[in-house]
């Protein structure tokens, strides 16, 4: 029987090899596994089904959401799925283990005057950080990207004659995004600035490039603690104001503007149109108006 560390490690290296996972997904399965490992030992041929269940009425007393536990059984299920596909154990103890219920909560999104608010307070900065930080809240908002996508862009990601934004998502899949004139514009006049950040330095393949940083781009940790100094110098409530929220703005606002959802699905990287369609559950400016002028009792 192989040890616990190997079991593990030959099952994130599947993930990376035929799933094609991100180092955030391998990291947080990581992390869950040895989080059940703490609780029922390294013998994974001695775990039952009864140990799963017990482990899930567990981390539901210690208070976690339903997601999180959701989550946690996920990668639980494909761990002893994989240990069964390799003959490591006789039998799956996850199989009909059931995901607790989940509240799919409505997205929340700023309006299109906040967005404006925060790339106009980022522009007027004086500060080279403050220039760059414009740009790229304009490409998060215009592109509706993901922030590991938006500080990983290669140099190189922008067809100018095309308009378009060669972006790599989830699972390392490529997709091309249209983009604006004046997105193109910002990055254009952004690119002189680019240099101070590379300057008495190797050349960097980045187009948001950083000395510090071990990937040689500006990490979202970084980004998000800029986000949210940006929010508090706009005048905006910080917790309101987050990578994820400007991605859900963009989505939002392009199904205002009667954007199809297949397109929008194409353009946000969403592998199941199903993701993309709890948009349509927010009630839009458009449809509320719509309702006010042609429902027959509207006038009544």
């Amino acid at each position: 029987m192989k040890n616990k560390l190997n079991q593990i490690e030959s099952f994130l290296n599947m993930m990376v090899a035929e799933v094609g996972a991100s180092q955030n997904t391998l990291l947080a399965y990581r992390s869950d596994l040895e989080q059940f490992q703490e609780s029922y030992g390294s013998k994974w041929s001695a775990i039952s089904r009864n140990d799963i269940a017990n482990y899930i009425q567990y981390l539901s007393k210690q208070d976690y959401s339903s997601r999180s536990i959701a989550r946690k059984l996920s990668c639980l299920k494909d761990f002893f799925k994989f240990l069964y596909s390799e003959k490591e154990i006789k039998e799956n103890p996850t199989v009909n283990i059931l995901s607790p219920k989940q509240e799919k909560p409505l997205p929340k999104f700023l309006t299109k005057d906040e967005v404006k608010l925060l790339v106009d307070t980022a522009s007027l900065g004086e500060s080279l950080a403050d220039k760059r930080m414009a740009v790229m809240l304009e490409l998060m908002y215009v592109c509706g990207l993901r922030v590991s996508e938006l500080v990983g862009l290669p140099e190189n990601c922008i067809n100018f004659d095309k308009m378009q934004i060669l972006v790599r998502g989830k699972g390392n899949k490529e997709r091309l995004i249209p983009i604006t004139k004046s997105a193109i514009k910002s990055v254009l006049n952004y690119l002189d600035i680019r240099e101070e950040y590379i300057k008495g330095y190797r050349r960097s393949i980045w187009l948001f490039p950083s000395k510090t940083s071990k990937s040689g781009h500006m990490t979202r940790d970084a980004f998000f603690k800029n986000i949210k100094d940006l929010a508090i110098k706009s005048g905006l409530d910080y917790e309101k104001v987050s990578p994820h929220i400007l991605r859900h703005s963009f989505a939002t606002h392009l199904l205002n503007a009667d954007v199809d959802l297949r397109s929008l699905q194409k353009m946000l990287g969403h592998e199941d149109i199903a993701t993309t369609e709890i948009y349509t559950h927010i009630i839009s400016e458009k449809l509320i108006e719509t309702v006010q002028k042609k429902h027959p009792l509207a006038n009544r």
